[in-house]
Formats: C-alpha cells, structure tokens, sequence
C-alpha cells in the first residue's frame, strides 16, 4: 500500500510543478508584448519561439488593419462608395511591384541582421541596415514619379472606367507616390525582426494604425476642422499613419534602444554589402511574385464558373488569411532564431529550432483544421447567406485546411531558407510546385475531370501539401547551413 503522505507529497509537488509552467507561460506572454534583450542562440528554443512569435503575429495584425480600417470607412461614402473601393482595388493591384520589392528585400534584410547579431557584431548589422534602407529609396523613387505623373493612365490601362480615374487617380497618386513609407515600414521592420526585436516592429504599427484609425474618417467625411476629401483623403491618412511610424522606427534606429543602433558615421554605402544584399533580394522578389502570379491564376480558373464561385472563394481566402496570421508569426520566428543561430556558429540549434517551430505550427494549424471542417458554413455565414454563394465557400474553406498540417511546415520550411539568406531554393520550390504543377493540375481537376471550382480548392490542397513535403526534403540536406551572406 502506498503511503499517503507519499501520495500527498507527490501531489503538492505535481501541483508544484504545474503553478510554475502556467508562471512561466505568463512571464514570456508579458515579456514578448513588452521586449526584453533575450539572447536567441542559448536557452530554451520554446520559450525563444514565443518571445518571437507572439509580437511579429500582433505585427502582422496591424499591417493587414490598415486596408481593413480604409475599406470600411470609403464604403460608408454616401455617393460612389463603389467606385471608390474600385479605385482602391486597382491601385492595391499596381502595389503588388512595390510589395514584391518590400518583401523580397526584406527577406535579405532580415537574413543579413541576423547572420550578424548572432555573430555578435552589431555594427555589421547597422552597416547591413544601412544599405537596406538605401536600396529601399532607391526603389521607391522612380515608382512614385510614375505614378505622379502617369496615374490616369496606369488607371486606364488597367480597364478603369472614366469614373474610377476620375475618383481614383487622387488615391493612387498619394499611396504610390508616397510609397517610401510603406517600403520604410517594411524593412526597418526587417532589421528589427532579425535583430530580434520583434517587440518594436510591432509597436512602430500599432502607432501607424492608432494614427490611422484617428485620421481616416476625419479626412474623409470633413470631421471638424479637416477638409473633406473622399477616398483620397484615405490615402493621405494612411500615409501619414505609415509616416509616423517610419519615423518612429527611424528614431529607435538612431537612439540606440534597440539591439542595432546606426551611427554617423555608418550612413554611407558600402558595395560589398549591397551587393549580397541585392543578391539575396533578387530571389526573395521572384519568389513573391511567383506566388502572386499563381494565386492569380487560380483565380482566372474560379471565375469560369461564375461569379457566385469567384465570391465564395475571396470570402473563404480571406478567413483562412486571418487564421494563418499566427503560422506566419511563428514561421518569421523560425527564420531569426535560423539566422542568428548560423551566426553564432551553432547550426544544429538552428536545424532543431525549425522543427520545434513546424510541429507547434503543425498543433495550431490542426486545431484550425477542424474548426474549419466543422463549423465552415456558420464562418462563411458571417460574411454572406446567398444561397449561390455559401456552397462554394464551405467547398474552399473545407477543401484549403485538408492540407494544413502539411502546410504547417511548409510555411517554416519557406521562411527558415529565407532566414538563412538562401531565397534561391524555395522560389524553386514556388515556382515548380505552383506554376508547373498547382496551375495545370487545378485547371484540369476542374476542367477536363469535370470537378468544378471543386478541383480548384482540391490542387491548392495538394500543391501546398507538395511544398512542404519537398522543403522538408530538401531542408534536411543541409546545404542552407553553409549559405554565406
């Protein structure tokens, strides 16, 4: 027989134990919100995960509430609140080259920061900062004197009508002259997301949005002392919004209350670093636009079938969107915690960290998986009960997660290659998985078998479920490792 004081010690100290893990819990909880100057390369891999993880999501969150906030106050417009989401729809079209060229320098950016944080050399970090933020003007100028000067145009030869340039002309030459704060806002968060403060970034987008959310309908309906001034008032608030968090950004960059701090004397352009830089942006531009090209593509395919399809399909990518935000986190948290562990020399924590990260994405996307299975009409409910269109997005939604925990690492797989500064091999993966075989097969599933817009959400299914069982391949070879940058 037992002893019960045995048993009694036993359970106190079970209880013990389970006080300390949910203290603990909390204490990373509040310290990933608040920052802290966690050295990434030593410790527990879970706990660094989530000192990542948690505020890049928070980050991600605010850079989507930006169209989210602007499209429902111009929807609220009393006159030609259609054309004015038209104008907007098209002018976010045209962004897709500066978001490509954001994303892909981004991608080097925050490989670069990290190789050198983890290499405990900070001054190569700022140097590396330095010529990201070079290369972001010089980008974005060319872009915004187009569109300055050519806007009706651009507009026109996207098939707009002489209402939607006249409405929207306003509109695209305020976002996309003024693109350098959104190039800005997306590489300064790149620094400090591979120098591992992602606590910053997301702080620099809660001020943007706060700004924002104050300015937009105050623009845009004339509230007060401001003008009114439509859709182009929105523009004009969002851009301000995106100012003054790139001068937030710029202000801790020179302050030193980060882990990079860039000096006088750094502000100058080094070719050698800008070249690699460019290198490794190259691929991660390419690989952008290879997904954007098919995720287009794809649409071209659903519209076949009417526009009831097309509807169902926007409504259900836009939830699963929302539900990957956290998978995005963690997967941005995998590609830091790869590059500073490189830098340091430590590439076998670097490999460890990466399937940590996929298995706990793999959870969470499992978990979303059957809230999607199971209650996907009451969620498509949400955002319409046309009889026509909610068949089409259960299909999507049900269809898409099938392959989520698949695509759980695969998302990982993707961006731990980018951590460690090789783009080359996942825009491979992209470009063979979605152009030369999601594209074909949805078109055939859905054409010639007969499936439907069916075949279509079914060949997203397996082409995702494709790029991560060839990541994972490819990932366990190794040869990222030994990538230099």
């Amino acid at each position: 027989m037992n002893d019960p004081l045995e048993i009694e010690s036993t359970a106190v100290a079970t209880d013990r134990s389970r006080t300390s893990r949910v203290a603990r819990l909390r204490t990373a909880l509040r310290e990933s919100v608040v920052g802290n100057r966690h050295d990434f390369t030593e410790g527990s891999i879970g706990r660094a995960i989530m000192l990542l993880a948690v505020p890049m999501v928070l980050e991600m969150s605010m850079e989507s509430l930006f169209g989210i906030v602007n499209a429902y106050w111009v929807s609220h417009l009393p006159v030609d609140a259609m054309v004015s989401i038209a104008s907007i729809g098209l002018t976010e079209s045209m962004l897709t080259l500066v978001f490509a060229v954001a994303m892909g320098l981004s991608m080097a950016t925050t490989a670069m920061v990290a190789r050198r944080i983890g290499e405990k050399d900070p001054a190569g970090a700022a140097v590396a900062a330095v010529q990201s933020i070079i290369v972001g003007f010089a980008f974005s100028v060319p872009i915004a004197l187009t569109a300055i000067i050519f806007m009706p145009k651009l507009l026109q030869l996207m098939n707009a009508s002489p209402e939607i340039v006249a409405v929207g002309t306003g509109y695209g030459r305020v976002i996309l002259g003024g693109n350098i704060v959104i190039m800005l806002l997306f590489l300064n968060n790149a620094i400090f997301r591979g120098a591992g403060d992602a606590t910053i970034a997301m702080r620099s987008l809660w001020f943007a949005n706060i700004i924002n959310l104050v300015l937009d309908p105050c623009l845009i309906f004339g509230i007060g002392p401001f003008p009114r001034l439509g859709v182009t008032g929105s523009a004009i608030a969002t851009t301000i919004g995106r100012g003054a968090g790139v001068l937030f950004q710029l202000y801790v960059l020179s302050r030193g209350q980060g882990r990079v701090r860039i000096h006088r004397q750094q502000m100058r352009i080094e070719p050698q670093v800008m070249v690699r830089l460019l290198r490794v942006s190259i691929g991660g531009m390419f690989q952008f636009l290879v997904a954007t090209a098919s995720w287009l593509g794809l649409v071209r395919i659903v519209a076949i079938f009417g526009g009831a399809a097309l509807a169902g399909y926007t409504i259900a990518i836009r939830i699963i969107i929302f539900a990957l935000l956290p998978s995005w986190g963690m997967s941005n948290a995998a590609a830091t915690l790869v590059g500073q562990n490189l830098g340091a020399g430590k590439p076998e924590r670097a490999e460890r960290s990466v399937w940590v990260t996929g298995f706990c994405n793999m959870i969470f996307l499992g978990l979303v998986t059957i809230v999607f299975v199971v209650f996907a009409r009451p969620l498509i409910n949400i955002f319409t009960t046309d009889p026509e269109v909610v068949p089409y997005g259960i299909d999507a939604l049900r269809y898409v997660s099938y392959g989520y925990i698949f695509y759980a690492y695969g998302m990982v797989m993707v961006a731990s290659f980018n951590g460690a500064g090789d783009t080359t091999t996942p825009t491979l993966i992209n470009l063979f998985c979605y152009w030369l075989f999601q594209i074909p097969l949805a078109y055939t599933l859905a054409l010639p078998i007969g499936l439907g817009a069916r075949g279509v959400f079914l060949a997203i299914c397996i082409a995702e479920s494709t790029i991560a069982v060839v990541g994972m391949v490819v990932f366990r070879r190794g040869k990222w490792k030994t990538r230099k940058i």
